[in-house]
């Protein structure tokens, strides 16, 4: 069961998503506005966000972009009837997991919502046991002074927590597997965003000096995230 917040100002689009979610096994809260949205994410910060882009007090990128600024690393899935590829980018730049243009198939809509769940680790990390901090059968590993374990989706940096985003662990985690090889920015976007084509480089661009900033001790001269001219990244081991 994952906690999800719908974000969407026509009643009857929000009413019918909650019923077949809650159908599902999940707790729902409807927020037809930005503002609500806020404070219920305040109240309760949610595992996974349905957004519409098209809200009365506030376009639904700029309330992502609060969400972000914010610290929630809550899944994002935008719901919108924009369907330019200019607006598909701007979302996934700011941190959205995925995009949904209206009109939908409710089926498809939570096989994409499952699917969001599964990559994040929400439903594994809901319904598992609290694990031991570092027992001996976790997931655990280690790059200079970042701590990345994989069964938690939780990261440290000296010892302290750092929160991430899904898509910030996922691209963090693509780096790691390679062990300081290089991973091109067409690799990135197939294993963490699922594009078959290479649909904007500036996505991986984009969560890559997210990352930075959170990681590095100098995100301009960074010692972790190498950059590797005209192909991509690599993890300075």
């Amino acid at each position: 069961m994952a906690d999800i917040l719908i974000v969407e100002d026509d009643a009857d689009i929000a009413s019918g998503l909650r019923e077949n979610l809650e159908l599902e096994g999940h707790a729902v809260r409807i927020a037809p506005a930005g503002t609500m949205a806020l404070a219920l994410a305040r109240d309760r910060r949610p595992d996974l966000v349905i957004l519409d882009l098209s809200l009365p007090d506030m376009d639904g990128h700029e309330l992502l972009r609060r969400f972000r600024m914010q610290g929630y690393t809550s899944a994002v899935v935008i719901l919108s009837a924009r369907d330019a590829q200019a607006e598909k980018i701007v979302g996934l730049r700011l941190g959205a997991d995925d995009y949904v243009t209206k009109p939908f198939g409710v089926l498809e809509l939570l096989a994409r919502i499952d699917a969001v769940l599964r990559r994040t680790g929400t439903e594994t990390a809901r319904s598992a046991a609290p694990p031991a901090e570092h027992g001996p059968t976790r997931d655990v590993e280690r790059v200079r002074d970042v701590e990345v374990d994989r069964d938690a989706r939780v990261v440290r940096v000296a010892g302290q927590h750092v929160a991430l985003s899904p898509k910030e662990f996922d691209l963090l985690d693509a780096l790691l597997r390679r062990q300081g090889r290089l991973a091109t920015r067409r690799e990135l976007l197939r294993e963490v965003w699922g594009y078959s084509t290479l649909v904007s480089s500036r996505t991986v661009d984009t969560h890559v000096a997210q990352l930075r900033r959170k990681l590095e001790r100098d995100p301009v001269q960074p010692e972790l995230i190498l950059t590797v001219a005209k192909s991509g990244y690599r993890l300075n081991m």
